[in-house]
């Protein structure tokens, strides 16, 4: 009577399972495709829909994407996205698009609206 392994008399058979361990979970990734591999890294942001106004310019509507209340949220208005940092001790940073971050000064106005140098929100604003 011959050896034979865990795996099966067939000196091939582990290694021809684990090709194809590999490849159906190689499949399962491309399926999921890149949005679906970016939602698992990066947290969901909350929309919440307000007015926001830029400068002097219009209230105009406008969404703010809350990913941690407080701490890191984004608005967007039209095609345009700023993203805002709260280190938690005062200290607020703003990236308008693609550009570098900046440190900012948060104010309430006679609007009742939230601003960080010229960019404004009004509405329901979750503060914390």
């Amino acid at each position: 009577m011959g050896s034979s392994s865990v795996w099966g008399s067939h000196p091939l058979r582990f290694p021809l399972l684990l090709l194809r361990l590999l490849m159906l979970l190689a499949a399962v990734e491309l399926a999921a495709g890149r949005e679906g591999i970016a939602a698992v890294a990066r947290p969901i942001a909350q929309a919440i829909p307000l007015e926001c106004r830029l400068g002097q310019g219009p209230w105009l509507a406008c969404r703010m994407e809350v990913v941690a209340i407080g701490s890191q949220w984004a608005l967007v208005v039209g095609a345009q996205r700023w993203e805002f940092r709260h280190d938690g001790h005062g200290s607020v940073t703003m990236q308008h698009g693609e550009g570098p971050w900046r440190p900012v000064r948060s104010r309430w106005d006679d609007q009742n609206s939230l601003c960080w140098d010229g960019v404004c929100a009004r509405g329901d604003i979750p503060l914390d």
